[in-house]
Parts: structure tokens; sequence; C-alpha cells
């Protein structure tokens, strides 16, 4: 409830600020995350999961294997950002004068931490209970007309003091809270400058945080935090246990597209139903194609994954390579793709059959430069990709530039001539004239 609680007032005040207000929250990073519905807590998957959580290993361990969230996951779920500087610098065993300074809120002599009420009552959101028969929409729109009277409408000194109260409460009580009803200042030293707050990987941050947070109690079955996050990643990474349904498919980042599924269930069958399911996830087998280039199947259609071409996409070096000029596993052209005739693809594809069942090729990394990868593919696809002055790029000079723009032009040629006379020797076979 707590976490729910505090998703409402954060929100309230965002929803709040005037528009040149939530720009700069924009510009910091945080925007899309207030974009994201409201979603039910789902105390037994959270507990389910934390009792799988290995601290040392700072992953999962299921039983085919660990897994983890990567920032990947962050910035797809929640829109964070996970680039830019690492959320580091100083902490102190007081910040009472940092307090004073860059918020006039109190705060004890060797603390941390700023009291909650008094640091929403700075937000006019002291009195925040919710009314009898009230929704949460007519609640939120209370919330949020409250806070609105006294923010400052322009931009100045007294606008940058709303938006550190804004962020601290953002951050402490939602993005890295904590068990408790107070908030800690930790990050204030990082606020001090607004106009540098948009720098640093918040992302990568939050990422530590929920491992730290998931390493306390199994037994806890709430969460103070953007609690969300690990909830979209459980239905993204594990959906055969039904615990989210899509909603909005199509919206990003991706936690607005989900909901908590409703379970009328008491909290221990639930949890016992989610362990079993976890212990039973047809799962084992599926990771060994990962990270593997591999012909894919679909019956007639028989395609490759050139996953050793996207290394970079993997955090990989790319090497230098040959680029395909075509498919080395000729298929039957897209307008009959082989349906006219009785066929048998285990036989007529064996060979790629094979190297699906040997799992294809381990994507590995041999290189220790991007360099030649960069310029072999500037001559291969120059007159595709760099299209516009702009964006041209010059890989030894305007002579390899203009080169890889003729070089892509012929090959555009070629392929045409290849697909125009694989075309008419597909209308001959079938006797179409």
């Amino acid at each position: 409830m707590r976490a729910r609680v505090s998703w409402m007032l954060v929100l309230a005040v965002f929803l709040a600020f005037p528009r040149f207000q939530r720009d700069r929250i924009e510009e910091m990073g945080f925007g899309e995350i207030f974009r994201i519905e409201r979603m039910r807590v789902d105390s037994a998957l959270t507990q389910a999961l934390r009792s799988r959580w290995d601290a040392e290993a700072t992953a999962f361990i299921f039983p085919w294997g660990h897994m983890i969230p990567s920032l990947e996951d962050v910035s797809r779920i929640t829109g964070l950002r996970v680039y830019g500087k690492p959320v580091s610098g100083f902490t102190y065993p007081c910040y009472h004068d940092l307090a004073e300074r860059l918020l006039e809120l109190l705060v004890e002599r060797r603390s941390s931490l700023v009291p909650r009420v008094a640091l929403q009552a700075s937000l006019r959101l002291h009195e925040v209970g919710k009314s009898v028969g009230e929704s949460e929409d007519e609640y939120l729109e209370r919330l949020v007309r409250v806070s609105r009277r006294e923010l400052a409408s322009e931009p100045g000194v007294e606008a940058d003091m709303d938006l550190r109260h804004f962020l601290i409460l953002f951050l402490g009580r939602l993005l890295f809270a904590t068990r408790g009803d107070v908030v800690h200042c930790r990050f204030l030293p990082l606020l001090e400058d607004l106009s540098e707050v948009g720098g640093y990987a918040w992302g990568a941050a939050f990422l530590a945080h929920q491992f730290d947070s998931l390493g306390t109690s199994e037994r806890q079955t709430s969460t103070s935090g953007f609690f969300p996050f690990l909830q979209v990643w459980a239905y993204l990474h594990l959906p055969a246990l039904g615990r989210g349904d899509v909603m909005q498919p199509g919206l990003v980042p991706i936690a607005r597209r989900w909901d908590s599924y409703r379970d009328s269930r008491n909290l221990g069958d639930q949890l016992e139903r989610l362990q079993e399911a976890i212990d039973s996830y047809p799962y084992l087998d599926a990771r060994s194609y990962f990270g593997r280039s591999v012909w894919l199947h679909a019956l007639n259609l028989v395609l490759p994954l050139h996953l050793y071409l996207s290394q970079r996409s993997l955090g990989l070096r790319q090497s230098a390579m040959e680029f395909l000029v075509r498919d080395q596993f000729r298929r039957p052209g897209r307008s009959f793709r082989g349906l006219h005739d009785t066929t048998d693809w285990r036989e007529w594809a064996k060979e790629q059959i094979d190297n699906w069942e040997r799992r294809g090729k381990a994507i590995k990394l041999d290189a220790t430069t991007d360099d030649a990868y960069l310029q072999a593919y500037a001559f291969k696809y120059g007159g595709k990709v760099y299209k516009s002055t702009r964006h041209q790029v010059d890989v030894t000079g305007e002579i390899a530039s203009l080169r890889a723009l003729l070089y892509s032009a012929v090959q555009d040629l070629e392929a045409t001539q290849r697909q125009t006379a694989e075309l008419v020797r597909e209308l001959l076979t079938f006797g179409i004239n």
C-alpha cells in the first residue's frame, strides 16, 4: 500500500507542476515514468522472485540457470536513462547544512534523513488521506489541485526549490525507496546544479538499488519502491506464469502496456502456486539458442539469423568480415514459396535443420576494435545508409565515401537483376507465360 501511496503523491506533484517544470523533468530523463498507468502490486510475485535471488551472484537462480534484469530491461520498461555519468560522488554522515541550504528543511545533526511529512508539506501535500468513497482518479485530481495552488508558476529561485523538493521525494520515496517513513538525502549533492541532473545514468543506479533491495528477507511481501519494474520484467521474461495482462499493446515504455493479473486466492496459496510454476517452468532448453547465429524454420520459410553481423548490439566488438551478397541457402521465390507441390522440408532443408539441432554457432568476442568493420560496412552499404550530406561518413577520405556510394548502387542494380531473373525462372518452371 505504501508503494501505491508514494507513487500517487509523486505523480500528483508532477501533474501539478507548470509546463516549464515538467519540461525540465523531461529533460532530466524522468518524464517517461510518469506516463505509466497505476498498477496493482503483486505481492505474491514479488515474494516468489525474492526467494530465488542470490545476493552473492547478484542474480536469480532458477532451475534452468541464472537470470538477471539488464540495463536494456530498465530502459525498455521504465524509460529511465541508462547512459551518462555514473551516479557517484560524496556521501556524508550529516546533511544538515546542505538540506537547510538547498531544501530549507530541517535535518537533525548527524543525520541523513528528511522527515517525510515535512517534505510532503513543502509540496503542499501534508494532508494526503484518501476520503471514504473517493476513487483513485478523484483522489489524484484532488492532490493535484491542492499542490498546484502553492507551487511557483514562473522560473526562479522558488521554482528551483520546488523542483528539488520534488526530486528528493521522487528519488527517496519511489525510485530508491527503503523501508521506513523517512526520506534519505544521499542524492541531494547531485541536485545542487539542476542543469546537471539529466547527465547521470539514473536507470543504472535504479538497477543497483533493485539488486540491493532483492537481498532483503524473502519473507517481505511488500515493496516500497517502483514495484512495476520487477513485475513487468517477470511478465516479459516469464510469461508462462500468467501474472500480467497486456491492456495497451504498442505503448512505451513497456510498463504502460501491462496490468497485474487479478488473483483472488490468499497470498500463501498464490505463492505456493507460483513456486511450483517456476520449478516446472518450460524454459530449460531455450537459453541454449540465445547469442548464437542459427537458421530459423517455419516450414517452407527458412531464413538465417545472422547474429554475428550484429555483435555490437550484443555489447561486443565487431570483427571485419565479408558481407553476404545473397543467402547461402536458396529458398523458393516470395511469390510461391514451394507451396504448390508436396515438399518434405525436413529433407529439402536438411543442412539447415542439422544446424538448428546443433544450436548454430556461438557469437564470440574475437575483435579489439570496430574500425575495420565500420569501414567495410560503409563501403558495402554507403548508398543505402548515408543518403544525406549531413550523415555522410568519410571512411578514409572523400574518395572512399564516393566509392562506397557507387559500390552500393552497383550492388542494388545487381540484386534487382538477380531477383528478376529468379522470378522469370520460377514463372517458366510453373508454366506461366
